[in-house]
């Protein structure tokens, strides 16, 4: 009976809407990397005109400066670095190259551990959330609303929303890696027939050159051979008397 590890019976060619693993992964990428853009592109149009996304400490509830030039450099500089990893997830996802998934593979996995962190922390310290919604903004919309909410009800409402967004990160994160076991089971088995092949072809080649030369001799030693070796003796006769 053939073992199976037990992570094996995950793995999947195929993912959300009957997808290949490799298109959804170059689609997962082409997403991120159009969000990515957006971000850039208005972080960008804030650093150009700082006026207009300009936000008061009377708006914002508190004394401290929404976007200094320091973080918005700072994000500038992410906004370029996950643009560069997600184009290189979906290069590697279409020319079939595992290494160049990695990254990106990488920042699921940290994204996905800061969210459960966040997890964590509201279970953990479930008073925070009001302390948070305290801080908000007087003008922030639902802000009343929220506050009215019983605090354990509130608590599970945003339990179990971020449930439903750890399930779906992880889910995305084993079709990134199903994609990588893919593209690297299939670029091994290529190379695996390329050598079979030329190991077979090789082998061949040396064994007709070994017959070549032994089972082939010469022709004139072979003339000289047949030519002074006796007749074989005639056989007896085993029904004389």
């Amino acid at each position: 009976m053939k073992m199976v590890a037990p992570w094996t019976r995950f793995y999947s060619n195929s993912c959300c809407l009957c997808c290949h693993v490799r298109t959804g992964t170059i689609l997962l990428g082409v997403w991120y990397l159009i969000l990515n853009a957006v971000v850039l592109l208005i972080l960008l149009s804030a650093l150009a005109d700082p006026d207009h996304y300009h936000f008061s400490s009377s708006e914002l509830g508190g004394d401290f400066e929404f976007m200094d030039d320091a973080n918005m450099c700072i994000a500038i500089a992410i906004s370029v670095l996950m643009i560069l990893i997600c184009a290189m997830a979906t290069y590697g996802a279409y020319k079939q190259r595992a290494a160049w998934i990695i990254p990106f593979f990488c920042y699921q996995i940290f994204d996905f551990a800061l969210n459960t962190l966040v997890a964590v922390t509201v279970l953990v310290y479930p008073n925070s959330i009001q302390e948070y919604i305290r801080q908000l903004p007087p003008d922030f919309p639902y802000k009343d609303d929220i506050m009215s909410v019983n605090p354990t009800c509130l608590v599970l409402i945003i339990l179990l929303f971020i449930s439903i967004i750890l399930a779906f990160k992880g889910y995305l994160i084993s079709c990134v890696w199903n994609c990588y076991r893919y593209i690297n089971g299939r670029n091994s088995s290529d190379v695996l027939v390329y050598v079979t092949s030329n190991d077979t072809t090789g082998w061949m080649e040396e064994v007709c050159g070994e017959e070549d030369q032994v089972l082939l001799p010469p022709y004139d030693d072979a003339t000289v051979n047949s030519a002074t070796k006796e007749p074989p003796p005639p056989p007896e006769d085993h029904f004389t008397r």
